[in-house]
Parts: structure tokens; C-alpha cells; sequence
């Protein structure tokens, strides 16, 4: 068992440091071209929304408990 542990251990070791290696050539794209801005925008309105969602869902099953 610690023979597998130990080797699955190394396994990810490798594999995390080989992917550290590589270049993300979509983000160097999307930043020299701006558009990184857009990315960035539409994620943070759509993390606003799940989380105005949440509160309006906990607010409703609060007075529900009421």
C-alpha cells in the first residue's frame, strides 16, 4: 500500500511539474489582443448573479422557516 502511494505521489509530481511547463497561448492572445477585459467581465457578472441568486434563495427559505 505505501508502494502504491509513494507511486502514485511521483505520478502527480510529474505530471504537475510538466504542466507548469507549457504556455497558455490562448491567454497570451486574449491578452494582446484585450480581450482578456471581456473574459474577465463576463465571468465576474455571471459569479454576481450566482451569488445574488444564492441570497435571494436563502433569504426566501429563511422566511419560509419562519
Amino acid at each position: 500500500m505505501k508502494r502504491i502511494k509513494l507511486l502514485a505521489t511521483m505520478l502527480w509530481a510529474a505530471i504537475t511539474a510538466s504542466a507548469q511547463e507549457a504556455t497558455p497561448d490562448m491567454a497570451d492572445a486574449l491578452r494582446a489582443n484585450g480581450k482578456i477585459y471581456v473574459v474577465v467581465t463576463v465571468i465576474g457578472i455571471i459569479f454576481t448573479g450566482i451569488v445574488t441568486y444564492l441570497v435571494y434563495i436563502d433569504r426566501k427559505i429563511s422566511k419560509l422557516e419562519k
